[in-house]
């Protein structure tokens, strides 16, 4: 099996990209970040035309996130139960016999901004309601745009970056506190080149001068984590006219 996380940067613009990619990378399951489209706009026929069942949850102009996956995804969740938020940033799917969690976490903006007060409480709800879905799914993957560089090497410059979300020693925390739930980071459980990122910036030659972040995450249970045998980030997808500023991330189960 492969799952992938792919923050399009608005689906709209983005559609024929993600069609070719389905195309040439036939993973059982996709989440998506910042669809940007209100759930009446989702290009449902053409994704059903790929060869895809879709789930969907959008907002007007910003966010939404969407489940893509070979078979019908079941026991549909979307946003995180108990946790009260306007913003359309998660969908949860058991497909097969795996628990797919897609989320786009928050930005954050700036670490004295409401919007980094939001983002705090948004991953505390998170944890709770995650550490309930692994007791019922002993078998589960989250994946998505975490807005969160894990590490130092995570980091095209970390020193630029101190003071800053993203790598911050709070969100660093949030990162490790989903870790200690029994999470593992499946990029993480292998040998990987230096320097890789899954965001660049679109200013200043970011991609080209692989200046980035690794801020796409998946994360697998204790008990998926045995069948992880790669994880790997697409970068021929940054390369394409207009992209995403995200990479396709992906992983391979056995």
């Amino acid at each position: 099996m492969k799952f992938a996380t792919w923050n399009v940067n608005s689906l709209a613009v983005r559609l024929p990209q993600l069609i070719d990619w389905l195309n040439a990378n036939p993973v059982d399951a996709i989440v998506l970040q910042e669809t940007k489209l209100t759930d009446d706009k989702f290009p449902a026929q053409a994704i059903n035309d790929a060869g895809y069942q879709v789930h969907w949850f959008g907002q007007k102009t910003y966010n939404g996130v969407a489940l893509l996956s070979r078979t019908p995804a079941q026991d549909i969740v979307k946003n995180i139960t108990g946790y009260a938020d306007e913003q359309a940033r998660l969908i949860a799917g058991t497909v097969g016999d795996v628990r797919v969690i897609g989320a786009y976490f928050p930005n954050g903006q700036a670490l004295d901004s409401d919007k980094f007060v939001y983002k705090m409480a948004w991953l505390d709800g998170l944890r709770a309601w995650l550490a309930s879905e692994m007791q019922q799914h002993k078998q589960l993957v989250l994946m998505g745009d975490f807005n969160i560089a894990p590490e130092d090497r995570d980091c095209y410059d970390p020193a630029a970056f101190v003071g800053q979300t993203h790598t911050s020693p709070q969100e660093r925390a949030h990162f490790q506190a989903l870790l200690d739930l029994g999470l593992t980071d499946a990029y993480r459980m292998f040998e990987q080149p230096p320097k890789s990122y899954s965001w660049w910036d679109y200013r200043m030659l970011g991609f080209q001068k692989n200046k980035g972040l690794r801020i796409d995450h998946i994360l697998v249970s204790e008990a998926l984590k045995p069948r992880v045998t790669a994880c790997t980030i697409d970068r021929q997808m940054r390369k394409l006219p207009k992209p995403s500023d995200h990479a396709p991330v992906i992983v391979t189960l056995d």
